[in-house]
């Protein structure tokens, strides 16, 4: 299962706007008509007219917004003349009021309406561009089941500086999981840059130090092809994952990255690694080589892959939000919920909600 973005209740909440404000221009007319027949003659509410066509540029077409001004032009005349209004120059004003609200309206919901559009053509790239860098993580692949949680900070953004990756290769099944340090289009190039390293070094490589060598040698090519591109000056924090179809174990590499979660005989514990790597891109700071853990990973086994997103959540207090501790309560429910409730329990319980890019893999060992 994999979950991007889980934004069902906001998408009701967004429909359920648009369908308040579409009602509002007719709603006011309505009132208005009302409220100018029951009132004394004193009292006019007529002139109320004039907050239709406005507010229905809000929400309505150009068209939409036009019928909608010229029925309260129509409004403003009966009930100019029900109170016996003289047509000129009561009438006649208040109508050439209505009309310049109403033109300006309409000018108003033609830019709403291209901007609209524009945006609409933005998305559908972005959704391209997504399923390009950020491929729909399997379900199924060898001997494990892999729910996804996938949430990019940037308001209405499809993909952040996080990603992840999992390939199916002969006798195994590898993983990779990482966040890109900073956040913007740069934190996006380089997350593509390592994502593209991954794919064509996955089935090659040897070994896990051999694939991470492949993440920094990719990382380095494409520095040094633009060296002006942030790409070139950005780390990233990288945990790669390999379970062989015949072994009931997992391996696992860091390069920096926090330590996964490991949910074995119903407990749950974190990851050590006795000598993590730099972050990519980092590596060369130090003349160390990759080291790899091996640790237990037998059927009904657990083991979440996370990024800082996650794990740094804070609440208004401060306190980090108690990963290991949650994860210990949801031992027993099924793998493919625990995505939607890592969700809401991170937009609960962070001050801003989830202000973070968050990514989160569970990978399940079915045999």
């Amino acid at each position: 299962m994999t979950s991007r973005e889980p934004g069902g209740p906001t998408l009701r909440r967004s429909r359920a706007q648009i369908g308040v404000g579409r009602a509002l221009p007719i709603l006011v007319m309505v009132l208005t008509v009302v409220a100018d027949l029951v009132s004394a003659n004193e009292e006019r509410y007529d002139r109320l007219l004039a907050a239709a066509p406005a507010l229905a540029a809000v929400t309505w077409s150009v068209r939409g917004t036009v019928v909608i001004g010229v029925a309260a032009m129509v409004l403003g005349v009966l009930l100019g003349t029900t109170s016996g209004d003289p047509f000129v120059p009561d009438i006649t004003a208040n109508e050439s009021a209505l009309g310049v609200v109403t033109a300006v309206a309409a000018w108003v919901s033609s830019a709403r309406t291209r901007y609209e559009r524009d945006l609409r053509e933005v998305t559908a790239v972005a959704e391209v561009v997504q399923r390009v860098v950020l491929r729909p993580l399997a379900p199924r692949l060898g001997p494990v089941d892999l729910h996804l949680l996938y949430v990019a900070a940037a308001a209405k953004a499809r993909i952040g500086g996080d990603f992840y990756e999992a390939v199916q290769v002969p006798g195994a099944v590898r993983l990779m999981l990482g966040d890109v340090q900073g956040k913007g289009l740069g934190a996006v190039e380089t997350a593509s840059v390592l994502l593209g390293s991954f794919r064509a070094a996955v089935n090659d490589a040897p070994d896990l130090p051999a694939l991470a060598d492949r993440l920094e040698e990719g990382l380095g090519r494409y520095g040094a092809w633009d060296p002006d591109t942030d790409a070139a000056e950005r780390f990233a924090t990288v945990v790669l994952v390999e379970i062989p179809d015949d072994g009931a174990v997992a391996r696992l590499l860091s390069c920096g990255h926090p330590a996964p979660l490991l949910q074995h005989n119903g407990r749950v514990r974190l990851v050590s690694f006795a000598d993590p790597s730099l972050p990519v891109n980092l590596s060369g700071l130090l003349d160390a080589r990759h080291r790899v853990e091996e640790i237990p990973f037998v059927s009904g086994d657990r083991l979440l892959l996370y990024t800082d997103g996650v794990s740094e959540t804070r609440d208004r207090n401060g306190a980090f939000y108690p990963l290991q501790e949650r994860m210990s309560r949801w031992v027993d429910e099924p793998g493919e919920r625990v995505p939607a409730l890592l969700h809401r329990e991170l937009d609960a319980y962070g001050a801003h909600g989830v202000d973070d890019d968050v990514a989160a893999m569970l990978v399940v060992r079915r045999s």
